[in-house]
C-alpha cells in the first residue's frame, strides 16, 4: 500500500509530496506547531489544519508532552546547578564568634595553618564589628555569649552578610536549637566538645 503524500503549507512555502511518516516526524519534534501550517492530501476539501485532521491531531499532543517534559528537565538541571553552586563556594575568610578566648586562640592556629584568614571576636558586639569591618565567608558562632545569645545574631548576620555561611559551635546543643538554627538558615551545627577534625570537615563539605 502506498503511503500517503501532503503538500504542506508553511507562510509563503509550499512543501509537495511530502510523504507522511516525514510529516508526523516534524509534528512529533515539533517542528510544526499547533497553527504553524496547514496540509492538503487527496480526499480533502481543500487545505486544512493538521491538528485537525484526526491521522495528525494525537501527534500534538504527544510532542508538547515531550518538551514540556525536557523543558522540565532541563529546568531542574539549571535549578541543581543553581543548588550546588549556592552549596559550594570558596571559603577564605573565617570569623570565629566564641566567649571562649582560648578557644578561639586554638582554632584560629589551626585554621591558619591550613591557609584560611581568620579573625575572632568574643561577644555578639565584637562579632557585629568585624561583620561590618570585612566580609566573611563562614562564621563559627558560639550560642552562649556574653551579651546575649548567638541564636539571636544570626538575623543581623543574614542581613549584613546574606551570603555568609554559618555553623554553630555550642556545647548546648539539643534537637529544637538544632532545628531552630536550621529555619534561620545555619548550615552545620557542631557540639562541643569538638576535634579538629570536626571544625575541618564541616567547611570542607561548604567548599
Amino acid at each position: 500500500m502506498a503511503e500517503i503524500k501532503y503538500d504542506i503549507k508553511r507562510g509563503a512555502d509550499i512543501y509537495r509530496g511530502i510523504y507522511g511518516v516525514r510529516l508526523k516526524s516534524w509534528i512529533s519534534k515539533g517542528v510544526i506547531k499547533r497553527g504553524e501550517a496547514v496540509v492538503w492530501r487527496s480526499g480533502l476539501s481543500g487545505w486544512r489544519k493538521p491538528e485537525e485532521l484526526e491521522e495528525l491531531a494525537s501527534l500534538f499532543g504527544q510532542g508538547e508532552k515531550q518538551r514540556i517534559k525536557k523543558a522540565e528537565k532541563r529546568k531542574k538541571r539549571i535549578l541543581l546547578q543553581q543548588k550546588k553552586q549556592q552549596k559550594k563556594k570558596k571559603i577564605k575568610n573565617i570569623l570565629i564568634i566564641d566567649d571562649e578566648k582560648d578557644l578561639c586562640k586554638l582554632l584560629s592556629s589551626i585554621l591558619s595553618s591550613k591557609g584560611y584568614n581568620v579573625a575572632s571576636a568574643n561577644t555578639k558586639r565584637e562579632g557585629i564589628a568585624s561583620i561590618k569591618k570585612e566580609r566573611s565567608d563562614l562564621i563559627l558562632l558560639d550560642l552562649k555569649l556574653p551579651d546575649g545569645d548567638g541564636m539571636g545574631l544570626l538575623p543581623k548576620i543574614k542581613k549584613m552578610s546574606p551570603r555568609t555561611v554559618v555553623s554553630i559551635i555550642s556545647a548546648y546543643g539539643n534537637e529544637e536549637s538544632r532545628e531552630e538554627a536550621k529555619r534561620k538558615g545555619v548550615y552545620s551545627f557542631i557540639d562541643k566538645p569538638f576535634v579538629e577534625e570536626n571544625i575541618l570537615s564541616s567547611i570542607k563539605a561548604v567548599s
